[in-house]
This record gives C-alpha cells, structure tokens and sequence, in this order.
C-alpha cells in the first residue's frame, strides 16, 4: 500500500511538470502549424508521465464514441445535445489517438468529457480513462495495412469493454452486438448498417450471420440482434415511452443514425429530455470538415470523406439522385492505409452519365475502378482548384479519403 501511495505522488509530481508543458507545446504548435495542437502536447505530456491519463480522467464523466464510421459525427452530435457548450470537453477535430487524447486532457478543466477514439485505440482508451460510458457505431473494415481483421478487432473490443458501466451500441451490427456485450450494462440503439459484407462471419463462434429483414441471426450460436430500446421510424427516434424528430443540418440517412446514437446518449447519461437533446441537433453543420459547404473559385462545393467500402456506400445513396460534377480523391498515405484495393469492393456504377475528375497519389487506381464500373472520368492533376478551372460554374461535390479530404479542407480554408 505505501509503494502504492508513493508512486501515485511521484505521479503527481511529474505530471504537475508535464502539463504546463504539454499546454505550452500545445499553444506554441497552433502557432506555428495551425491546427489544434493536442498530439505535440500530448507527446510532450506522455514523454514526462506516460501514467498521465488516470491521473488526469480521475473524478471525471469520461464518454468514449469508436466505430469505423461517424464517430467524429457522433461525438459533436452528443456535444451539441448536451448543450453544455465548453463546459464539455471533446476533440473537436477529430484527433483521436493516444498523444491527441493526453493533450485534450491535459489542456481542460472540464469536468465532462466527450472524446472520439480510434478503434484500435479504444481498449487502451478504456483502461486509462475509466469512462462512465462507451458509445460504439460500427465495425468494418478501414485502413487494410493496419486494423484490417474486423473479427480481431472486435475480440480486442470486447476484452478491453469488460467491466465498462454502460455501453449504448448499435443493434444492428454484430460485432457491435458481441463486444458490446462485455460491458456491465447496455442499451441498444437499432441505428441501421447498409453495408453488411463484413458482418457475415458470427464474431462469437465462425458462424453464419443470416439477415431476415432489420433482424439477424447466427446459425450456429446464441448470438442474435438484441431488441432494441431505442430506434429509428423514418426520421423518427422512438422507445417505449417517448419519440422525438431528428432535424439535421447534415444530409444522409447515416447521420441520421449518428444522431439516433447521440441523442440516446445526452438523454441517459447527462440526463437531457429527449425533445431538447433532438431540437439542438440543427447546430451541428459540418464535422472538421465533413459536409462543409463553401463558395470556392467560383464554385459551390461540398467537401465530404469516403475512407472505406461502408462510408463509400452512405455517400453513393446520398448522391443517388444529384447530377452535380464530381471531384474525387484517392490517397494511400499511411492513415489512409496503404493498400487501396477495397475499392473493388464498391460498386461506382450509380455514377455512370456524371461528369467524374479524379485526383489524388491513387488517381490511376481510381480511373481503372471507375472504367471496370463503366463510369467515364478524366484525371487533373493538381490542386483542387486546379480541377474546378475544368468544371463549369455551380455545384461540386469533392469526396475523397482521410488525407485528400484534410487536404481539400485546407486548401479550401486558406483560400
């Protein structure tokens, strides 16, 4: 017990040098390179006292949202149902690693925190932050050179959410289901999942998933889609005892769920009636970037991220019934993954008679997938403006992976 107490002091002592120094490299940093600063005073806070984080969580209400797709969504969604404004601590920016998650900590008071996690962050998230609760959307596959296994992946959720006090998951992904379940408490949000190629594989036991309608089924084990205790009638989010309309500022039926998950969140854990939590919603109009809509070099665009063959998916249906020329970006950098072949899992016929310009590191790849689906596109290469030069006046919808979509973003804000 005395070698216990003795290390907690040495503890705080140390972190009593890191954090001003963590805020300080934090401040000096969105100086100098603009953004939010939180990985280099994270690194700096880690590098003093790598125990910094429970020490730093400790009498906190810590809410930790992971999934592939829309967690960085999700977590402004619940900010904003909230409606604390910044007495909630979150990472607005998406920065949602190790060193991001120390920096934010370090550079707040707040007693309520809201953060999005990596996926493969999320156990070691769990253990150092100890959250009251654990908000999980989705699992698929994203990033193949580095998390590609879905069901390793959810087997590592699912130890590191073990004694978690409550978990709100959708019902309707079952690796979400399965991990979800280690959790002490859960409540099931039946938030939807269009892509199911990746949940055809029992997670429990190597079965088959058999989908009848919204229900689903192993074949071979116990493990079957939960009823859920929240879930969506259109654009309507009911339970047993209430409903309320979900009016977005962000389009697609997949913030929708995202907003499903959000309010059901602020409603049980930070004790908001249903109707606010859903009427605050509107104030949410892009997420770092996502869906923004500007007027750039005389076009009106909107910027939006497809990462992986799930969120490819989302934004194919939503652009389903638009005729607006098209940029798109493919990357392969090392956060997007190096290997970019999950494009051939998606089918890009539903863009066939638009006008197409493709860019990015990976634009040949792209040009080949887009030819194999029958869709004509040229390729300039360049900036992004140097692509709207070719493009008549109007509407442009840009989408591109992680690093083409920050990069649009950027170009776009120092313009």
């Amino acid at each position: 017990m005395g070698d216990a107490r003795t290390e907690r002091a040495h503890s705080r002592t140390r972190l009593a040098v890191a954090r001003p120094s963590a805020r300080a490299a934090g401040a000096l940093s969105r100086r100098v390179r603009g953004g939010s600063g939180l990985v280099i005073g994270g690194r700096v806070l880690l590098a003093v006292e790598p125990r910094a984080l429970p020490e730093l969580s400790r009498g906190r209400d810590v809410t930790l949202v992971s999934g592939t797709n829309g967690k960085s969504t999700t977590t402004a969604l619940i900010v904003a149902a909230l409606g604390a404004g910044d007495d909630v601590a979150t990472n607005r920016e998406g920065a949602n690693t190790a060193t991001a998650l120390a920096g934010l900590l370090a550079s707040t008071e707040a007693e309520e925190v809201v953060l999005e996690v990596d996926e493969d962050w999320l156990p070691w998230a769990i253990r150092e932050t100890s959250p009251r609760t654990v908000v999980l959307t989705n699992l698929s596959r994203d990033q193949l050179t580095r998390h590609h296994e879905v069901g390793a992946l959810a087997e590592t959720w699912r130890s590191g959410l073990a004694g978690v006090p409550l978990v709100i998951a959708n019902a309707d992904d079952p690796a979400v289901v399965w991990s979800a379940l280690a959790g002490h408490n859960h409540v099931w949000v039946a938030a939807g999942a269009n892509w199911t190629a990746d949940s055809l594989v029992c997670p429990a036991c190597g079965g088959r998933c058999v989908r009848a309608g919204s229900d689903w089924a192993c074949d071979s084990c116990e493990l079957r889609r939960p009823d859920p205790d929240w879930w969506l009638d259109g654009d309507v989010l009911r339970c047993a005892t209430t409903q309320a309309p979900l009016t977005l500022d962000l389009p697609g039926r997949f913030n929708v769920a995202n907003a499903a998950l959000a309010v059901t969140a602020a409603h049980i854990t930070g004790g908001v009636p249903v109707s606010e939590a859903a009427a605050r919603l509107g104030v949410v109009r892009s997420v770092a970037g996502r869906f923004e809509q500007v007027r750039f070099h005389g076009h009106d665009l909107r910027i939006m991220l497809a990462k992986n063959p799930a969120g490819w998916l989302e934004l194919l249906d939503l652009m389903a019934d638009d005729r607006y020329p098209l940029v798109l970006v493919l990357n392969a950098e090392g956060v997007d993954g190096r290997d970019p072949s999950w494009i051939y899992d998606v089918s890009f016929r539903p863009l066939r008679g638009r006008t197409v310009v493709v860019q990015g590191r990976r634009a040949t790849d792209l040009l080949v997938r887009l030819e194999h689906d029958g869709v004509a596109a040229r390729h300039i290469p360049g900036s992004l403006a140097a692509a709207l030069w070719k493009l008549p006046a109007g509407r442009v919808d840009v989408v591109g992976n992680y690093t083409a979509f920050r990069a649009a973003v950027q170009e776009v804000r120092r313009a």
